[in-house]
């Protein structure tokens, strides 16, 4: 089952530039960097806040590494802003959540979960099946 939003993703030009407005406006921490080849991206993990369940909310920051990646894309037709919402797991595997929701008419971008962010295991939604919103689903590491 779902429950919690995981993460907001925004795309950005300048992702030290982002992170540092978002740590001196709102007084959010860099938790995690890094960079996914995979996905051809560079990403910053800040947290919100953390939660009874030991999961946290974060806003999750990213820019791209190649001009090929679908950020890159989304970022030349869009401009900056938010790119999708991710939604977290109760520790059910991702799979499973992703082919319940197929099950109900909704396109899985991806065929079996990838990397994501901190070793987490993830998939999209497509956006046209979910009223224009880009929407992912999160297996953090400790669950997967």
């Amino acid at each position: 089952m779902l429950s919690r939003i995981d993460h907001i993703g925004i795309a950005c030009h300048d992702l030290d530039a982002t992170v540092e407005f978002y740590k001196k406006t709102y007084g959010f921490t860099d938790v995690h960097f890094e960079v996914n080849e995979e996905q051809g991206v560079r990403e910053c993990m800040l947290k919100i806040n953390a939660t009874g369940d030991g999961a946290a909310s974060y806003i999750q920051l990213i820019t791209p590494t190649r001009p090929d990646s679908t950020v890159a894309k989304w970022l030349e037709k869009n401009g900056e802003g938010v790119h999708h919402i991710a939604f977290g797991t109760d520790g059910s595997d991702v799979q499973e959540e992703a082919d319940g929701i197929a099950a109900k008419g909704v396109r899985v971008l991806y065929d079996a979960p990838r990397r994501g962010s901190m070793g987490s295991r993830i998939t999209f939604l497509h956006p046209k099946d979910c009223h224009g919103v880009l929407t992912e689903l999160v297996q953090k590491a400790s669950e997967a």
